[in-house]
């Protein structure tokens, strides 16, 4: 086991869709492990296997959440189901939302406030529940690395303005920008 360095935005593995897993073998359950290391050596409540370079549909996390699901998991596979999403303004102190591969930023995004979740844990056994309140942004935030998206890329205007100019101020979206959790300062002071 062994904490992975966590790209930034602008690497390419972050911007495309990941690929399925095909197989449930020691070598996936030692990235798991890895990528389990390397959230925590974060302080993240979830990670997905594109923010360590890894370019499969898996992610971990770990929060407590009131849905009677265990509070660390991975899912292998995953597919989501959305609740509605509001179309009002994300309110900046309730809805703000950071990610480690943007260290250090946080910006206001609406999301569903319920998802259905669906896939596998590292042993191949399917796994079902739903999630609500912010276990369901958790969920949705590392389901987009999964197809190619950070949450930056959701923001409405107002918010993507800010996104692109602090990316471009701390000189990244060109890739091959990283940091090592454990090592580097922690980007979000934990």
């Amino acid at each position: 086991m062994a904490v992975r360095p966590v790209v930034i935005t602008g690497t390419p593995v972050l911007h495309r869709p990941a690929a399925r897993v095909t197989a449930f073998d020691d070598e996936l359950r030692a990235l798991v492990e890895d990528m389990y290391e390397t959230m925590d050596a974060a302080h993240g409540v979830g990670l997905a296997a594109p923010q360590i370079g890894v370019g499969l549909r898996i992610f971990t996390y770990a929060f407590r959440n009131d849905d009677g699901v265990p509070p660390r998991g991975v899912l292998v596979n995953p597919v989501l189901t959305l609740g509605k999403v509001s179309q009002e303004a994300p309110d900046p102190d309730e809805e703000a939302e950071g990610c480690l591969s943007v260290p250090g930023h946080s910006w206001p995004l609406k999301r569903a406030d319920w998802v259905r979740v669906a896939g596998f844990d590292a042993g191949g056994r399917p796994v079902d529940f739903e999630a609500n309140g912010w276990f369901a942004r958790v969920m949705q935030h590392e389901y987009d690395h999964l197809d190619g998206k950070l949450y930056v890329d959701r923001l409405n205007d107002k918010w993507g303005r800010r996104a692109r100019r602090a990316v471009k101020a701390e000189g990244w979206g060109h890739g091959g920008s990283s940091w090592l959790p454990g090592v580097d300062e922690d980007p979000f002071g934990h």
